[in-house]
């Protein structure tokens, strides 16, 4: 078995960090993630916190799915195992 391909990671400078943070966090909040670095040196990762992930909305299906009216009725197929 084979592992997925491992994500590219972003890789800024502390001065463009610095300079571009604010667009940094949204392009982590959009799920990727940038390493901050000194130099040539990786130093930090700048990753959206698990508490921070947007939640699944209730009821978001509301009126796409349809259920046939006879569902529940007994299927043919399996009279004899009655």
């Amino acid at each position: 078995m084979t592992s997925p391909p491992l994500k590219e990671m972003k890789v800024v400078k502390i001065h463009e960090a610095k300079t571009h943070l604010s667009r940094l966090i949204k392009e982590a909040q959009a799920g990727e993630e940038i390493v901050i670095a000194r130099g040539n040196t990786p130093i930090v990762k700048l990753v959206l916190l698990d508490s921070a992930r947007p939640r699944g909305l209730f009821g978001w299906a509301k009126g796409k799915i349809k259920m046939a009216d006879d569902f529940d009725a007994p299927l043919e197929d399996f009279d004899e195992y009655q």
